[in-house]
């Protein structure tokens, strides 16, 4: 392993040393870090933070952040280079392993959402479908998995508990601007500390997936055992024209949990249902042949209510109305394959 020369310096960061060095391969190389504990480049745009081997701090547990799964998302990815930006200069002392990632390196340089493929459709082993294989995000996805399931077992060899978020921002707008998804596991309930987290993180909306998929905090959900939430912060924008301090919240949130400190007071009782608004997937919306129709505006945004009765879809052989209840639509794109997903209807949770 090189020593840290090899990888920062005075004139850069870690987002510029990213693009530049998207297409290569680096080498693992450390940089020790002013107070004490290091960071490891495990390759290009893949940092572990390590805390002194000497820290007893109660609160610790272990972390996964993830940001530019989608190259053109990019305002947690510059939230991700902040908190690397403030443990170099020793205003972040670590007290929490941490796995960070700038998940695909050459769409950030291009600033398109994906090269070849839809990286956060290719974990837990789709990245070996043939019709993807050869693409550089196929690559991406099968380093990702093996550099994560080490730095998990790494993780439960120590007992920590393990979470993961994946940090995103969308093109279509929302009526509830930022919502966490979290990742299906057959049983399992969100736990009430992860819900105060979302809310520190100013994530007021939480939506339950309904079924196991192939998106990053699936797999690390379901294969490394992780609390794993896709986490969406607002709206796409060109590296440079984010405004940051509306992504302040999640900046400080991930600070304080990077730092092994306890969640403030605020949120002590912030799991409580009154604070979250919980959501359910009522109805998963498949193109279903040439003959389907979806009736919902190109332009709707995310959470769009409709009322009971409402026709969503249709084709030759069956239609769909809105329920009882009213039910929001999520992820609306009617420009998929057949047989692939169109949307999401869901319900809120009553308290």
């Amino acid at each position: 392993m090189t020593a840290s020369s090899a990888f920062f310096n005075s004139k850069q960061d870690w987002l510029s040393h990213t693009l530049e060095n998207a297409s290569k391969a680096l080498p693992q190389c450390r940089h020790r870090l002013p107070g004490g504990g290091e960071l490891v480049q495990l390759g290009t745009g893949i940092l572990q933070v390590s805390p002194p081997v000497d820290c007893q701090n109660t609160h610790q547990d272990a972390m996964m952040i993830s940001a530019g799964v989608h190259g053109n998302e990019t305002a947690p990815i510059e939230v991700l280079n902040q908190l690397v930006n403030e443990l170099r200069s020793g205003a972040l002392q670590p007290a929490c392993p941490a796995l960070l990632i700038l998940g695909n390196p050459q769409a950030m340089v291009t600033g398109q959402r994906f090269i070849d493929a839809n990286l956060n459709r290719l974990f837990s082993g789709a990245h070996r479908r043939d019709e993807v294989r050869q693409t550089p995000e196929a690559e991406r996805a099968q380093q990702l998995e093996q550099l994560c399931q080490t730095f998990a077992e790494q993780t439960q060899a120590r007992s920590l508990a393990l979470s993961h978020y994946d940090l995103h921002t969308a093109i279509r707008s929302s009526q509830r601007e930022k919502f966490a998804l979290y990742a299906f596991v057959a049983g399992r309930q969100v736990p009430a500390e992860q819900c105060a987290f979302l809310l520190e993180a100013d994530v007021h909306t939480l939506l339950l997936q309904h079924k196991a998929g192939t998106t990053f905090a699936s797999f690390s959900s379901s294969a490394l055992k992780a609390q794993s939430f896709t986490v969406e912060l607002g709206q796409v924008k060109p590296f440079g024209q984010n405004d940051l301090s509306r992504f302040q919240g999640i900046h400080n949130a991930l600070k304080r949990r990077l730092a092994g400190l306890p969640a403030p007071a605020s949120a002590a009782t912030a799991g409580e249902p009154a604070e979250m608004a919980i959501f359910q997937v009522v109805h998963e919306i498949l193109n279903s042949g040439e003959d389907f129709q979806f009736h919902v505006p190109d332009d709707v945004a995310n959470f769009t209510q409709y009322a009971p009765g409402t026709v969503i879809w249709e084709d030759s052989h069956q239609r769909y109305c809105v329920g009882e209840r009213p039910e929001a639509i999520v992820f609306p794109n009617r420009d998929v394959p057949i047989g692939q997903r169109v949307g999401l209807l869901v319900s809120r949770l009553a308290v």
